[in-house]
C-alpha cells in the first residue's frame, strides 16, 4: 500500500505553511511565536515547521477550557448531541485517512500500510466507541438503613478541565484514546501532542473544529514537556491530567500534582514478558512474538521485549525469530516494501544501540542484528539477544526499540517468578495450547493487560494500563471514561 498522490499533494499543500496551535478556536502563533521543525526519521529532512507554545500559551488555553467549561457550551449538550458530534469527527477521521496516514509515516516513520490500516481505523474508532457512551453515563440508586424516608442515588460528572499529554510513538491514536472519552465525559481540555511528532494531532485540529466542537472546549498546544506539560500540571484550573510517557517523567508528573493533589492517569513504561510453553503453535507463536517487538520498530510501550522460552522449544523458536528478523524490510515508511521504519531520532538510536552494547558487556550473546544502518535516516537492524540473565540491563530497563532479550527457562515452574521480576506490569502474552495452563500464568502475571496466543492486540472495549510502575488508572473501556468523571451522592429526606 502506497499513498496516493492526491494525498501527497494534499499534505504538500497542508505543510507548506508553518502549522498554528489551536487557543478558544482561533489559530494562533503563539506569544512568542517560536517556530520548532518537523523531521522526517527515515530521511533527516525538515517536512513542516509549527508553532511551539510556551507558558502564556498554555494559559490562554486553560481559561478558554474553564471558560468553556463553566458556561457548559459543551457539557450541557444533550448526550445524543454530543455523540453526533464525536460520531462526525470519526466519519472525518476516516475521510482524511490517507492524509493522516502520511503524515504519521512522514513525522514519525511509522509503515504507511501499518499507519493507514491500524492507526486511523483505531483513532477513528475510538471516537465511535465513545459516542456510544455519551448516553450511558449514569449514577444508582440505594436504599439506606438509616431510620426515616430518604431518596438516595449517585450521579456521574465532568471532572473538570483536563490536561492531556500524549506520546511521540502514536499521536494520533493516542490523541484520540484521550479526547473522545474526555469529550464523552463532558469535559474540555487542553492536548499537548509531543513536539516530536506534532503534526497529525494538528490536522486533526482542523477536523475537531469541522466536526462543530465549539470553540474553547477542545485547545491543542504543541511544545516542550518543561513548559507546556509542566503548566498544565501546575495550573489550578486543571482538574485532571492523563498524560502516555516514560516511567521517569511520569513520576515527576506526581510530584508536581502533590501541590494541588491534581488527578492523575499515567500510562508508562513497559517490559513486557513473552512466555512460551512447549506445546506452543511455533507456526503462529514466531510471526505474533516478531510482530509484537518489532512493529513500529520497537517503539511501542506493550512491546514483548522479553522472551522466556522452555528449553524443548528454545531452538525451533530461537530459529525462526532469527530467521524472521533477518527478513524484515528496514526503511522508509512510504515505500510498500518496507516492514519496520526508523527510529525516531539519532538521540534515540544511540540510545537504543548503547543498551544492545551494555547488554553484551553484561555477558547476553548478539543472535542477530544490534547494528544501525550506514545510511541517511536513524534505521537500526532488528535485533535479538540470548543468553540473557535477569540481572542484565536490557533483560530489566525498558528499552524502546527493536531488541528481543531471549531466556531459556529450563523449569517453566519458575517462569512466574521470572516474568514477575520487574520494576513494571503492563502488558505481556502467553503461547501455549493447553488452556488451563494459559489461564493459570496470566492469572500470576502481575501486568495489567495479557494476550494468549497473540500479542498487541488492540481494542476500545478492553481497558487498558498498568500494575506497578508502569501507571496509574485506565484507558478504554467504560473504565476509560470513568477516569474522566467525578461521583457525586445525594441523600433527600423525603
Amino acid at each position: 500500500m502506497t499513498p496516493t498522490s492526491t494525498a501527497l499533494k494534499q499534505i504538500q499543500t497542508f505543510l507548506a505553511t508553518e502549522k498554528k496551535m489551536l487557543l478558544n478556536g482561533q489559530w494562533c502563533a503563539g506569544q512568542k511565536g517560536e517556530i520548532l521543525p518537523a523531521i522526517n526519521p527515515a530521511t533527516e529532512d525538515i517536512i513542516g515547521r509549527f508553532y511551539a507554545g510556551g507558558t502564556g500559551d498554555v494559559q490562554v488555553a486553560i481559561d478558554a477550557a474553564h471558560n468553556s467549561f463553566h458556561d457548559k457550551r459543551w457539557r450541557n449538550k444533550t448526550p445524543a448531541e454530543k455523540a453526533r458530534i464525536l460520531w462526525r469527527l470519526a466519519d472525518l477521521i476516516e475521510e482524511h485517512g490517507d492524509r493522516l496516514a502520511l503524515l504519521e509515516t512522514l513525522d514519525g516513520g511509522k509503515p504507511y500500510q501499518a499507519a493507514r490500516q491500524g492507526e486511523i481505523p483505531m483513532a477513528a474508532e475510538s471516537f465511535r466507541y465513545y459516542a456510544g457512551w455519551c448516553t450511558k453515563i449514569s449514577g444508582r440508586t440505594s436504599d439506606i438503613s438509616i431510620p426515616g424516608d430518604f431518596h438516595c442515588y449517585s450521579r456521574r460528572e465532568p471532572v473538570g478541565v483536563v490536561g492531556l499529554i500524549t506520546p511521540w510513538n502514536g499521536p494520533l491514536v493516542m490523541a484520540a484514546w484521550k479526547l473522545a472519552p474526555a469529550l464523552a465525559a463532558g469535559c474540555s481540555v487542553i492536548l499537548k501532542p509531543s513536539e516530536v511528532t506534532s503534526l497529525s494531532t494538528l490536522y486533526l485540529a482542523e477536523l475537531i473544529v469541522e466536526a462543530g466542537i465549539p470553540d474553547g472546549v477542545v485547545n491543542i498546544v504543541p511544545g516542550p514537556g518543561a513548559t507546556v506539560g509542566a503548566t498544565l500540571v501546575n495550573s489550578p484550573l486543571v482538574h485532571k491530567v492523563s498524560f502516555t510517557g516514560s516511567t521517569q517523567t511520569g513520576k515527576s508528573l506526581v510530584q508536581a500534582a502533590m501541590g494541588n493533589l491534581k488527578k492523575l492517569t499515567l500510562e508508562l513504561g513497559g517490559k513486557s514478558p513473552v512466555i512460551v510453553y512447549k506445546d506452543a503453535d511455533l507456526a503462529k507463536a514466531i510471526p505474533g512474538i516478531a510482530g509484537g517487538i518489532f512493529g513500529n520498530a520497537g517503539q511501542v510501550c506493550v512491546a514483548g521485549s522479553r522472551l522466556f522460552a522452555a528449553p524443548e522449544i528454545y531452538d525451533d523458536l530461537l530459529s525462526g525469530l532469527i530467521d524472521y528478523a533477518q527478513n524484515i524490510t528496514v526503511g522508509d515508511g512510504v515505500n510498500p516494501e518496507t516492514t519496520m521504519g526508523p527510529l525516531i531520532s539519532e538521540a534515540h538510536r544511540a540510545r537504543v544501540a548503547g543498551y544492545v552494547a551494555k547488554g553484551l558487556a553484561q555477558g547476553a550473546t548478539l543472535a542477530t542484528g544490534g547494528t544501525a544502518l550506514d545510511r541517511k535516516g536513524y534505521f537500526m537492524t532488528p535485533t535479538i539477544l540470548t543468553d540473557v540473565t535477569p540481572g542484565n540491563c536490557v533483560a530489566a530497563e525498558e528499552i524502546f526499540g527493536p531488541v528481543l532479550s531471549v531466556m531459556k527457562i529450563d523449569h517453566m515452574d519458575h517462569v512466574i517468578a521470572a516474568a514477575n521480576a520487574t520494576d513494571f506490569g503492563l502488558a505481556g502474552s502467553v503461547w501455549t495450547r493447553d488452556i488451563s495452563t494459559a489461564h493459570k500464568t496470566v492469572a500470576d502475571i502481575r501486568a495489567g493487560l495479557m494476550w494468549i496466543n497473540c500479542h498487541g492486540i488492540p481494542d476500545m472495549a478492553i481497558p487498558f494500563g498498568g500494575y506497578n510502575q508502569s501507571g496509574w488508572g485506565r484507558e478504554g473501556g467504560p473504565e476509560g471514561i470513568e477516569y474522566y468523571t467525578e461521583l457525586k451522592s445525594v441523600v433527600t429526606a423525603l
